[in-house]
């Protein structure tokens, strides 16, 4: 009998240890099986936060132009990933967006399956009827000398009648557009849950002040529904001139360049004569945060191929992404370890945003050679 009843466990035992606890994102297959496997490891109300995270990290997280592009990103960004640390990159990409979601409240996003639902649900929170989307556009944050200094930008879903459309527990993607001219100079994203939605906060220090001869801004609001996107604009937006942004001249990187290719580290007796600009990895990410210091993100996202910053108007974003950068000063770089292919640098330096705050970050950047030139591919806080 007891020998039946281990012969019984055994095949038990191997179908636990097969089950994977972290993501595998080595084809759309295994990637789809590991967070099944995930999943069905938790308890129920656990189960249904962890969807929504995901939820969370393939609406806002990523970018892709359709539903397969962002699910590959995702993988990539998610890969060898545990429960907890999608949980915790779901809390951050949340709080970057201003989105009311943690991952220790209850459930508030309804059935959610980043992988889209086999059967058709009983009801889908996100399947919104409306007849329009209108927006109002207040400014705030006045000062008495200087005026106001943001934007509240508000969108609401309304009926045949005009009436705010009643619904709740939905996970509507919600983006802000902010154009000069047909230039775009912002893109926001956000979540609406219900018709009480706050909307966006939009700092006029998050504007240039040169792409904006004429001190008028024009607005577009998208609301993706399941079945329908409701787009609404407001053209012609007045701005105060004196809280938008004026960069910094750019700082000349020649002085560091000459620095990095003539001095030597000396470590007991032994001396090591710096490598010349643009063969040593570190030089990438000293230019990289040099340049975010200096406001020249577009220099700064040329010298990156990760997939995890998406585009540049993400990547530049003043809400979710470095265009909050006020300035950083660098205390230390070095490089860990190299190849011909592939490095990491660890950097410790201080970030101070546009509103005064100051943060120490020690931050591992993933390299690779592209063409003889590196890149960074990956970027994770420690």
């Amino acid at each position: 009998m007891k020998r039946l009843f281990i012969l019984l466990l055994l095949p038990m035992l191997l179908l636990t240890a097969c089950k994977k606890d972290k993501v595998d994102a080595s084809s759309t297959k295994a990637f789809q099986e590991s967070i099944n496997d995930m999943a069905s490891s938790l308890p129920t109300l656990k189960q249904i936060k962890f969807n929504e995270a995901l939820y969370i990290l393939k609406t806002f997280g990523v970018e892709g132009k359709n539903d397969i592009e962002k699910l590959k990103n995702l993988g990539a960004l998610l890969e060898g990933k545990n429960v907890q640390q999608i949980l915790s990159l779901a809390d951050q990409v949340a709080q970057q967006n201003n989105i009311a979601w943690t991952s220790t409240g209850p459930p508030s996003l309804g059935e959610m399956n980043i992988f889209g639902d086999e059967k058709a649900a009983e009801h889908d929170p996100n399947d919104v009827s409306a007849s329009s989307l209108a927006i109002a556009v207040n400014p705030i944050m006045r000062d008495s000398v200087n005026g106001a200094q943001a934007l509240q930008i508000v969108p609401r879903l309304l009926d045949s009648k005009g009436q705010n459309v009643s619904f709740t527990g939905a996970g509507l993607e919600t983006i802000l557009e902010v154009f000069n001219n047909g230039n775009k100079l912002l893109t926001a994203k956000n979540m609406m849950q219900d018709n009480n939605f706050r909307g966006f906060t939009l700092k006029l220090s998050s504007l240039p002040k040169d792409k904006i001869p004429d001190d008028k801004i024009d607005i577009t609001v998208t609301v993706k529904t399941s079945a329908k996107t409701y787009k609404m604009s407001k053209i012609g937006v007045e701005v105060n001139p004196n809280a938008l942004f004026t960069p910094a001249p750019a700082a000349s990187t020649e002085d560091t360049d000459t620095t990095d290719a003539t001095t030597s580290e000396t470590t007991g007796t032994e001396t090591t004569t710096a490598e010349p600009p643009g063969t040593d990895p570190k030089n990438t990410v000293s230019k990289f945060l040099g340049n975010l210091s200096s406001q020249n993100f577009k220099a700064a996202y040329d010298a990156s191929q990760n997939p995890a910053w998406g585009s540049y108007d993400r990547f530049s974003n003043p809400t979710s992404g470095f265009g909050a950068v006020k300035n950083i000063n660098v205390k230390n770089i070095s490089t860990t370890s190299t190849s011909s292919s592939a490095a990491s640098v660890n950097a410790t330096y201080d970030v101070k945003d546009k509103e005064g705050k100051t943060t120490s970050l020690h931050v591992t950047f993933g390299l690779k050679n592209v063409n003889g030139e590196w890149k960074i591919t990956s970027y994770k806080i420690n």
